[in-house]
């Protein structure tokens, strides 16, 4: 059965161009209600203008959708309730956010300037938290939301020139973690996509990646599965070139030091402690302190 988005409004944050705007285009064709979000920026934040947004609702108008542009700052909390407070009055409801707007001030650390940290985490991270914060209580309310983060392999695994962009984005994969335990009773599902694609945040990357076979057009399809009504919750999941993966955060089973000399313990173990056989997927924080209380139990014969 085709997967559909009819009689659902979606805000699309960062969606004038690149993988919002396809995003925002494939949910309008699948049936979706669109609130076009863009505040209009250059990659690195400057400057501003409507057009981008406009632009793709023109496109879904044209094609016979119905979308609106905005062009909150996601930095603004009061701007970002107000367009919110917009959509709901006009369509009745938010269901769907998608998390995507973004700017990269790249630099290694030792040339970033504290300011440049700031703003990369303010945007990517307090952005979606305040969008987030915005449709949470009315998806609550209603019983029904689906929201998505957007990360990136720079925040999981790190990229050089990116210690603001990267830990920005892991720590919407912490976001994501808390709200899709704190959602699940009101059937919210919050999920995380980390997609590789050529925009214009990554058109700086073409002697690494073969950008012609990166289209943002194939990481969408991973995007609408996730704020689909029989979509998971607390996924990662990584996409491009048609490709589809999921990342997960793990903890090995480890190994038991104490006493005066534990530090020298880990030292000898730790090809043990860092073996990866048998390692899980918590459900929550607290299965750490579990795992580690029954290694001192197993130790003292409990």
């Amino acid at each position: 059965m085709a997967i559909r988005f009819d009689g659902k409004v979606a805000i699309v944050t960062g969606a004038g161009g690149g993988l919002g705007r396809q995003h925002a285009l494939a949910l309008a064709a699948r049936g979706a209600r669109v609130v076009v979000n863009d505040l209009g920026v250059a990659r690195d934040g400057e400057g501003s203008s409507a057009t981008p947004a406009q632009s793709v609702v023109a496109e879904i108008v044209a094609a016979g959708g119905e979308a609106i542009a905005n062009g909150a700052s996601v930095t603004d909390s009061v701007a970002v309730q107000a367009m919110v407070d917009e959509a709901v009055a006009k369509w009745g409801s938010v269901d769907i956010l998608v998390n995507n707007a973004g700017v990269l001030r790249d630099k290694s650390f030792a040339k970033m300037t504290l300011e440049d940290f700031r703003f990369v985490v303010d945007v990517h991270l307090m952005g979606a938290v305040n969008c987030t914060k915005a449709v949470w209580d009315g998806m609550r309310e209603r019983n029904y939301g689906r929201i998505v983060m957007t990360t990136s392999s720079s925040g999981l695994y790190g990229n050089f020139g990116q210690a603001n962009y990267g830990a920005a984005k892991m720590a919407l994969v912490g976001l994501m973690q808390t709200l899709s335990i704190e959602g699940a009773k009101n059937n919210i599902k919050v999920n995380c996509l980390a997609p590789t694609a050529h925009t214009r945040m990554t058109e700086d990357l073409g002697a690494a990646l073969p950008l012609e076979a990166l289209g943002p057009e194939l990481v969408s399809p991973g995007l609408l599965y996730l704020v689909s009504e029989d979509s998971p919750s607390r996924v990662i999941l990584a996409a491009g070139a048609g490709g589809f993966e999921r990342a997960y955060v793990t903890i090995t089973q480890g190994d038991y030091a104490t006493g005066p000399d534990a530090v020298e313990q880990i030292a000898d173990r730790f090809d043990a402690i860092s073996d990866r056989a048998g390692e899980i997927v918590p459900e929550m924080g607290a299965a750490q302190g579990m795992i580690e209380l029954t290694k001192a139990q197993k130790y003292h014969g409990g």
